[in-house]
């Protein structure tokens, strides 16, 4: 038996080809159903994100089961075969299948290196299969492994501490300037991208209020609907400042739109209350001479990076650790997994035995006279002996060895076993 993953992700395939190939939606029902008819495939489940496709597999025959999986993607898909040739599709198998998973749960294959949502997907796409009754024994084992090694990667190492993108830095640097962000304002001038970006991870911090300052006031009412905020036209955001513990500043304009003057004067209306200015413009659009009033502090776009490349550097320290920690339970399925593959022969070695004690036990009591005390005696005797005789070779197999697969063909041999086991 053996693990094989088959997939594509955002190293492999540009994103045109992985919304091809993706199981979204309505698709992945009939592709899971369509993935475990397979010959040879025993267990299944998909994994279907925006930057990976990945089909989990318990087969009997890998190469068999690798012609059959692209056939079957190629089918499903209605899409030419030879697009999955090259690097676009690769496969996993045996130790390297099980660590490919484990290392995505953990989020160290992952675009960003450390990023939290990946855990959920692997979540959702396990208990999707197992609701379909797609998995076994030997998937259901290996998911739940893979959940309980990323969320041991989150425990021991920080690889998930530090931002790693600039509106998530931003965030960060607020957070170490007011401590606690729960009851705290933001004000956003412009409603593009990264400001959106930027509205999530403070709403996600616990702030208390989003207020949009846009030029085109349609799109900041649209923006601020989204986190149950309020739209102010643009030229009012001097007077919002009053109120706002944080200003984050992304919009298109060539110049500054904040001015010194314009802090000053709301500085002292607010009577010294700390504001935290973020300027995530390029060209910048808050004048850095602001920086120099007594409790204001400005960031810009250059000092969030100088942030965030430090921080993957950290997080990719941490990722090392997180890479120890796959490889030991890595290990620690394996030997699970040849301990599995020895139970047919044990169950079987425990079957013949009991129809030999049996079938013997009944010819003797068939030739002599006992009474039920002595004929449950004779029993006993009988079970102890089978039980003696074959515990050593049932604790050889259970051993971990490294000539398991000899071991359960001489036994097999030996006791004249079914040799399918």
């Amino acid at each position: 038996m053996r693990v094989l993953v088959a997939g594509l992700n955002h190293k492999s395939a540009d994103v045109e080809v992985r919304e091809k190939l993706a199981f979204s939606g309505d698709k992945l029902a009939p592709g899971l159903q369509g993935l475990k008819d397979l010959p040879g495939v025993k267990e299944a489940a998909i994994l279907s994100t925006c930057n990976r496709v990945e089909l989990y597999t318990h087969v009997s025959d890998p190469e068999g089961a690798k012609r059959e999986i692209k056939r079957f993607i190629s089918s499903f898909h209605s899409i030419p075969a030879g697009l999955l040739e090259g690097k676009t599709l690769y496969f996993h198998s045996g130790p390297e299948a099980i660590r490919h998973v484990f290392r995505v749960a953990s989020s160290l294959d992952s675009m960003v290196l450390g990023e939290p949502q990946i855990l959920g997907q692997v979540k959702a796409a396990f208990e999707f299969a197992l609701e379909k009754k797609a998995t076994g024994v030997l998937l259901n084992r290996l998911m739940k492994k893979a959940i309980s090694v990323a969320k041991r990667v989150r425990t021991e190492t920080r690889i998930a501490e530090n931002a790693v993108s600039i509106s998530f830095a931003a965030v960060e640097l607020a957070k170490k300037i007011f401590t606690d962000l729960a009851g705290k304002t933001v004000l956003l001038l412009g409603a593009g991208e990264m400001a959106e970006l930027a509205a999530r991870h403070f709403m996600a911090s616990g702030v208390k209020e989003i207020v949009v300052a846009n030029r085109t006031l349609a799109r900041g009412q649209e923006l601020a609907s989204e986190f149950e905020g309020k739209a102010v036209p643009f030229d009012e955001f001097k007077d919002e400042m009053l109120h706002a513990d944080i200003v984050l500043c992304s919009t298109g304009a060539p110049d500054y739109v904040v001015l010194k003057p314009d802090v000053h004067a709301a500085m002292g209306k607010r009577k010294q209350r700390p504001l935290f200015l973020i300027d995530i413009s390029v060209p910048r659009n808050i004048d850095p001479q602001v920086n120099s009033l007594d409790n204001v502090y400005l960031y810009d776009v250059d000092d969030l990076q100088t942030v965030v490349d430090s921080n993957r550097s950290e997080r990719r320290k941490e990722a090392d650790k997180a890479e120890m920690i796959v490889s030991e339970e890595v290990e620690t399925f394996e030997r699970w997994l040849d301990c599995l593959q020895s139970v047919p022969a044990i169950v079987s070695l425990r079957q013949r035995a009991e129809e030999i004690r049996k079938y013997e036990v009944q010819k003797m009591l068939n030739r002599i006279d006992l009474d039920e005390k002595e004929r449950k005696a004779v029993e006993l005797m009988a079970c102890s002996i089978v039980n003696k005789l074959i515990h050593p070779p049932t604790a050889a197999l259970k051993e971990d060895t490294g000539d398991r697969d000899q071991l359960i063909a001489m036994i097999i041999k030996l006791y004249g076993l079914n040799g399918s086991c």
